[in-house]
């Protein structure tokens, strides 16, 4: 490695930091994070798809089977963030476990999670909606907007 001196200009022992990290810094094995992205977000998938066919074959219809669907599927992925699974998950497989709904619900109990020991109000129910909140706002209010528009211009 490089010494640096003290003797050396600011700019000059920078490029020398960096030159070292450089040296040691990991590197990203991208082809492995987007090939398990890939198979995990696929099974997450191929498991909705799964219970979706259950519930139709129960005999709902499309509609109702995919509320059902979902509502499984953002109950284990919260189960298994409270378990913590799901992290585990996430570490192996990255973005493939950002599946839209299951990332959702993670991304919903993850908070409360951590601050359980706050109490069930202040920790649990305080973090709870801290990054559902706001998008549950948004959809809300676009929502609004939506059918506001369509009342006014059909």
């Amino acid at each position: 490695m490089a010494e640096v001196k003290d003797s050396q200009p600011l700019e000059i022992q920078k490029k020398e930091y960096q030159k070292m990290v450089q040296e040691v810094q990991p590197r990203p094995t991208v082809g492995r994070n987007v090939f398990w992205a890939f198979v995990v977000g696929g099974l997450i998938s191929v498991l909705g798809q799964l219970f979706l066919n259950f519930f139709q074959a129960r005999g709902l219809p499309l509609r109702e089977a995919g509320a059902a669907t979902s509502t499984v599927l953002v109950f284990l992925a919260a189960l298994l963030t409270g378990l913590g699974v799901y992290d585990e998950i996430a570490k192996f497989a990255g973005a493939g476990s950002i599946v839209p709904i299951t990332g959702f619900a993670n991304s919903m109990v993850a908070p409360a999670m951590e601050y359980r020991g706050e109490g069930l109000v202040l920790g649990v129910g305080a973090r709870l909606f801290t990054v559902a909140g706001p998008v549950l706002v948004f959809g809300i209010v676009t929502a609004w907007l939506v059918a506001l528009l369509y009342y006014f211009f059909r």
